[in-house]
């Protein structure tokens, strides 16, 4: 039926009309040159970029791996009780972590803890800044939106290909290619936190004469904590979703087991690794909710 209507009408309005095929090729040739001439150009700057990144990682991953099992294991109870003061929160965590250990996994875990937890505090040193310019500026929101659009709208191993030709295969472009797609919910967040603070107690502190910094320290960021950490919960899931891709390019720890077990085709391995992946990111998420909830009830008791 479409072929018979094609043939009373012209080719222009049947076949839609692209780019010639020897331009796009020319254009794609130059586009891929030029990259791989910029990347060789700048290789012993981009060494300097990572040499501190892979300093961080490789300490933080030592640590992890490194100490006796209970002893990361008591400082993860004490940190979940002291953020959470939740008895059932507290136990789930210790319980999920025994299990994680009694499977086999705990030095995978831990591979992935330390990626995680890096990648989560470079998210938040880059996030809060971008998204506190963002609240204090229309101008520069309208111009960082679109970015963090395309962030979180490109497909994950999209992301992979640019950050494999600049610094190549292992941890570090890995951790890189986890902050790309994790901080935008920080940095979006962190705007809206600040931007919904309530203007008369921004005019309250305007008529007690605080600077802007002042009533940025004061006044702003206590009252959008709640907020803030909302995004912060949300980096870490986003980074534990992209450890498994990331282990395409040699990041380690439990996304690499995933990819092997999907290889092979491994149900237990794969099952058990998604677990455990599954078991740190509730852990993280029950925790961060429930100290959110924390600040917020101390806020309200603070203003009123």
């Amino acid at each position: 039926m479409a072929s018979a209507i094609c043939s009373y009408l012209p080719e222009l309005l049947c076949k839609f009309p692209s780019i010639d095929e020897n331009l796009m090729r020319e254009f794609k040739k130059t586009v891929d040159i030029g990259f791989k001439a910029f990347v060789r150009n700048y290789t012993n700057f981009i060494d300097v970029v990572k040499q501190p990144l892979q300093w961080f990682l490789n300490s933080l991953e030592s640590f992890f791996v490194n100490t006796p099992w209970f002893i990361i294991l008591v400082l993860m109870v004490a940190i979940v009780w002291l953020a959470s003061r939740n008895i059932k929160i507290t136990i789930g965590a210790a319980l999920s972590m025994m299990a994680i250990g009694l499977v086999g996994l705990w030095q995978d875990t831990m591979v992935t803890l330390s990626m995680v937890t890096v990648c989560t505090l470079i998210s938040i040193v880059i996030g809060i800044p971008v998204g506190i310019l963002m609240a204090r500026s229309d101008r520069i929101q309208s111009i960082v939106n679109p970015v963090l659009d395309v962030m979180q709208t490109m497909p994950t191993f999209v992301y992979l290909i640019p950050v494999v030709m600049i610094f190549g295969i292992g941890k570090v472009p890995g951790l890189i290619a986890v902050v790309i797609y994790a901080v935008p919910p920080m940095i979006r967040l962190t705007n809206l936190g600040i931007r919904l603070v309530d203007k008369e107690v921004l005019e309250a502190a305007d008529a007690f004469g605080s600077s802007p910094g002042q009533k940025l320290r004061n006044v702003q960021i206590p009252l959008a904590l709640p907020t803030i950490m909302a995004g912060i919960n949300q980096t870490i899931m986003m980074s534990l979703a992209m450890v498994v891709v990331a282990s395409m390019i040699g990041v380690g720890g439990l996304g690499k087991n995933v990819l092997q077990a999907i290889a092979n085709q491994f149900f237990t391995i794969g099952f058990l690794n998604g677990f455990s992946l599954v078991a740190i990111a509730i852990i993280f998420d029950r925790t961060s909710q429930a100290y959110g909830k924390r600040l917020q009830k101390h806020t309200e008791v603070i203003h009123g």
